[in-house]
């Protein structure tokens, strides 16, 4: 590992869920060839360590500093950025889980944009602990738009067949038709196209799904397909990309999945997001995309009725970190 190499940060997620357990699962092999900081409440961790049974300690930072080979695999770094006094119940939404969720989220982006660490792993939250605890935001990734001063960002949802960004992300359907105009189009494709650059995709191939059925099947099933996102393509494509469509919803992730897309734009959250995770949610892995930093997270959610048994799979959380280094690699940080 070279010494040069900034840390990753990930944060626990919400304590009452599965997220500090496949934090701790994941930290017992060397997933990535660079240094890991869990932000978070150590009593949280130490709590996953026994549940888990994994032969790990904690060792608690003042401070982002000196890092060494010498703990992997039996050590977690964590930087204290939650006192929650004691671990909460498992499986229960509580105000207090979803504000240390929050917090240990805050923690990690303040340090993203001082550039003290490569980026940011963020493991499950619950959206209505959150809203319990007074906090305004639907998810995760509204709160890294916001906090981390992005003007629009999207998500990317991964795995090894299908990748789909997202023109709207967590609204209402009815809101979704609203909000996908050309601006939200436009900003998609292009988020598209730098989310597979970053990826080491040289030419990326974009796909761009349709809002109605058949694609509005030429407007007998509505116009947005001709006044809004037709003209947004053309408009892609005059900036060199390699971009067509609108594609019929039912059919295009097939088409991708069989190597004619690299990646696909989604209109809405459920049309993108269900052909990824039918593929397996422990392969998927979440990058939000038009942030001044890197996040990736896993592909599912906090699992509240598993926490505590030990059993979770970690397997999508070490695939976000395995992205996240990749990212980071090719941004030389």
């Amino acid at each position: 590992m070279g010494i040069d190499k900034k840390p990753l940060a990930i944060t626990m997620g919400d304590p009452s869920g599965i997220g500090p357990e496949i934090v701790v699962k994941t930290l017992v092999d060397r997933v990535v060839d660079r240094p890991v900081v869990v932000i978070g409440d150590p009593a949280v961790i130490e709590r996953a360590i026994d549940i888990t049974g994994a032969a790990l300690s904690c060792r608690i930072l003042d401070r982002l500093g000196d890092f060494d080979d010498a703990g992997i695999g039996t050590t977690i770094d964590i930087l204290p950025a939650v006192d929650m006094s004691e671990p909460p119940k498992f499986g229960v939404v509580s105000a207090a889980s979803g504000k240390a969720a929050y917090d240990a989220v805050i923690a990690a982006i303040d340090l993203a944009k001082t550039g003290e660490i490569a980026g940011i792993v963020t493991a499950p939250l619950h959206k209505e602990a959150m809203s319990a605890a007074g906090i305004r935001y639907p998810g995760h990734t509204e709160v890294l738009a916001d906090k981390g001063g992005a003007e629009r960002v999207a998500m990317m949802l991964a795995n090894d067949e299908l990748r789909t960004v997202l023109v709207t992300i967590h609204c209402s359907l009815r809101d979704a038709i609203e909000r996908a105009d050309f601006d939200a189009q436009l900003a998609a494709i292009r988020l598209a196209h730098e989310g597979c650059l970053a990826l080491g995709i040289e030419k990326p191939r974009i796909a761009v799904a349709g809002l109605n059925p058949h694609a509005g099947e030429g407007g007998l099933f509505g116009q947005e397909e001709i006044e809004i996102i037709s003209p947004a393509i053309r408009a892609a494509v005059a900036e060199n990309m390699d971009v067509t469509g609108p594609w019929p919803g039912d059919t295009v992730f097939m088409q991708a999945r069989q190597g004619r897309f690299d990646i696909v734009v989604a209109q809405y959250h459920d049309q993108g997001l269900i052909p990824v995770k039918y593929m397996g949610i422990e392969k998927g892995v979440n990058v939000t995309l038009g942030l001044p930093f890197i996040r990736t997270s896993p592909d599912h959610g906090t699992a509240f009725d598993i926490a505590g048994t030990g059993t979770a799979d970690a397997e999508s959380l070490r695939t976000a970190l395995r992205y996240a280094a990749r990212m980071a690699d090719a941004r030389v940080l």
